[in-house]
């Protein structure tokens, strides 16, 4: 196993195109790492540098202790998983799992005990015989997954393997993966679009947006902390709720005031927002921290009025869609909570909670 550093990484196309721009960041040793952000953010472009399928512009890769900048795929002693499993229809699957290392020269009975243990592993030993056209889309994802297994990398590469698979089988799918790298125990990069995925299979998360590092953390710090407007919007879902406005000094009590609605700043929070009255800030609050319990039981929670627009329900929890003003918003409430489609009505909010967001950087101020 290895960890993975890139230090300083760009990747600049034609017309000087920057894709990745001074991308930093150290994978650890058996870590699972996610790239995560929205279509074209680079995200796909720097694993394939990482797997030296994408030529590097500049900056340093480093697996392990070797610098592989100048080292081919078939060296760097990885292995990568596609999207469209890239599997060779006329061949078995015991034949694709063992291709490669028939390539590199593996004696029979090794290739042999190689691929038993990962069909084992991913519960395909009774389709060794079948090819790709025989089975589902699940079973070809493990297929191309085993392939990745039996040469034993350093370390895997994930480009979106899930993104052609239906809802359920993508949660299977999740699962099944996140038990093979504790199986493994190896280090796994993975990329893909969808932040429930990343939130649910990372050890550590690197959320991307127009080539650039945006934040990098473990799931929850993600959620709890953004370090931005961005990824307080990204991460989540439903998404974050936002309110634009200004901070205000009333009596020397600040307040955030939005068209339609005011909210007092916790006197906690002072300082730290003190420096930005009479400045345009955003408000943020996620959706079950509208309406909850928990604000509702507390007088001192400041409250926003809206009018229903959609009610969603979901099983264990309604999403409820509001507009207050110019402004729409979520709250994920109790299930058994009656409202109607057309009604006025007041949520408390779950102060504690909120964020605050520079309106000039959108970087976190709370």
């Amino acid at each position: 196993m290895a960890e993975v550093f890139l230090e300083h990484v760009y990747k600049v196309y034609e017309g000087k195109v920057e894709a990745v721009r001074d991308f930093c960041l150290d994978i650890k040793d058996r870590e699972f790492m996610v790239f995560v952000g929205p279509s074209g953010c680079g995200k796909s472009t720097t694993l394939r540098m990482i797997a030296g399928l994408e030529e590097i512009t500049k900056g340093e890769v480093r697996i392990g202790d070797r610098v592989v900048n100048d080292v081919a795929p078939k060296d760097r002693d990885i292995a990568m998983v596609f999207q469209n499993y890239a599997l060779y229809p006329h061949m078995t699957v015991y034949d694709n799992m063992a291709f490669g290392l028939k390539l590199r020269k593996y004696s029979r009975e090794e290739i042999n005990n190689r691929v038993m243990e990962a069909a084992k592993i991913l519960g395909l030993e009774e389709y060794l015989n079948r090819r790709p056209k025989q089975l589902s889309g699940g079973q070809r994802q493990r297929v191309a997954v085993g392939r990745a297994i039996v040469r034993k990398p350093k370390a895997f590469l994930f480009d979106e393997p899930l993104s052609n698979l239906d809802a359920k089988m993508r949660v299977q799918m999740r699962t099944e993966i996140s038990k093979l790298h504790q199986q493994l125990e190896t280090t796994m990069i993975y990329v893909t679009h969808d932040q429930t995925e990343a939130m649910t299979m990372g050890d550590r998360i690197c959320v991307m947006k127009d080539g650039v590092i945006q934040q990098v953390a473990a799931p929850i710090e993600l959620y709890d902390k953004p370090c931005n407007k961005f990824v307080a919007g990204f991460i989540g879902t439903p998404p974050m709720n936002f309110f634009e406005g200004n901070l205000a000094n009333k009596d020397g009590k600040l307040i955030f005031v939005s068209p339609g609605f005011e909210c007092p700043v916790p006197d906690a929070w002072k300082e730290k927002m003190e420096p930005f009255c009479n400045k345009a800030v955003t408000f943020g609050i996620r959706p079950e921290d509208i309406g909850n319990e928990a604000a509702e039981r507390n007088p001192e929670m400041p409250k926003v009025k809206a009018k229903v627009e959609v009610i969603e329900p979901m099983g264990s929890e309604t999403y409820v869609y509001l507009t207050c003003a110019t402004t729409s918003f979520i709250a994920r409430i109790d299930p058994h909570r009656k409202l109607s489609v057309g009604q006025d009505i007041e949520f408390a909010l779950l102060m504690p909670n909120a964020h605050f967001f520079d309106g000039a950087t959108e970087k976190a101020i709370i």
